[in-house]
């Protein structure tokens, strides 16, 4: 059981939103490919958004921590104070990727105590974007422990996996099964890793699942139950996409690899190729 308990859920849309008219909204567009979230926020966002980037929710990158690791709790909190989002805030991010990237200040802060969720479908086509800076509020975002239950290993990952528990990678499939990409050292999945792509957890049109869709396509991965699971992807940020998802499914809170594959290849451990598990 973790400290802190949620009163909303980890996905809204935007009658919620329109309905909560004191929520934060986050603009949590950040892109591993060069492009820089900030200068699409400055193109457009949606109105009284802030911008926080994913790169501002890591600490410095490390071999045994990876690409994303987990920020002090100091340094978390200056960025949400900064941002305008004080310990007792309800904050909705949105991205342009269906919530992969805002899922991981989602999950931060619903770690930590602060309700927060993803908005459903992030930015559309459609909307009335604004070029103006949000004013920013004046808050106070107290530092609080990461609660060390939320997180797994690079060893227990590693042995769960062998040991065929649901050890879930996020990443996408050809990915997971070896296709080459920048983003990765080495090219493949642990052993025993299943396939669990953060894509399949939203529809066509880029809107969640329903819970009982969900909690269906869970249960074809082995997990009933998330507190047995742990989710893991390139460097720590998709994953948590995941994690919400079995949350939102009603299944419970899973655990995040945080070094996830970026951490797991600094090693010499061993590497599978394919479609399956092992």
């Amino acid at each position: 059981m973790w400290l802190y308990q949620r009163m909303i859920p980890p996905v809204v849309n935007r009658a919620w939103l329109a309905e909560h008219p004191e929520s934060v909204l986050v603009d949590a567009r950040s892109y591993f490919d060069g492009r820089r979230g900030l200068d699409a926020y400055r193109v457009g966002h949606l109105p009284q958004a802030v911008h926080v980037d994913v790169e501002d929710l890591s600490g410095a990158p490390t071999v045994a921590g990876g690409r994303h690791p987990f920020p002090t709790p100091e340094a978390f909190a200056r960025v949400m104070s900064v941002a305008g989002i004080g310990n007792d805030s309800v904050v909705v991010a949105y991205d342009d990727a269906a919530g992969a990237i805002a899922a991981r200040l989602v999950w931060m802060l619903r770690l930590v105590g602060t309700d927060a969720a993803i908005l459903d479908g992030g930015v559309r086509r459609d909307d009335v974007l604004s070029e103006a800076d949000a004013a920013t509020r004046h808050a106070w975002f107290a530092p609080r422990p990461w609660p060390v239950e939320a997180f797994a290993s690079l060893e227990e990952t590693a042995e769960l996996a062998a040991a065929d528990a649901p050890v879930l990678d996020a990443r996408p499939s050809d990915r997971y099964q070896g296709v080459p990409h920048p983003l990765d050292d080495r090219h493949g999945h642990m052993p025993g890793a299943r396939s669990a792509a953060w894509v399949g957890n939203v529809d066509a049109q880029l809107r969640f699942r329903t819970p009982a869709e969900l909690r269906e396509r869970y249960a074809e991965l082995g997990v009933t139950d998330a507190d047995q699971a742990v989710a893991h992807c390139g460097s720590g940020v998709t994953a948590c996409h995941d994690l919400l998802a079995m949350e939102y499914a009603g299944l419970g809170r899973g655990r995040l690899f945080v070094g996830s594959w970026s951490a797991y290849t600094a090693t010499d451990r061993p590497v599978v190729t394919g479609p399956t598990p092992h």
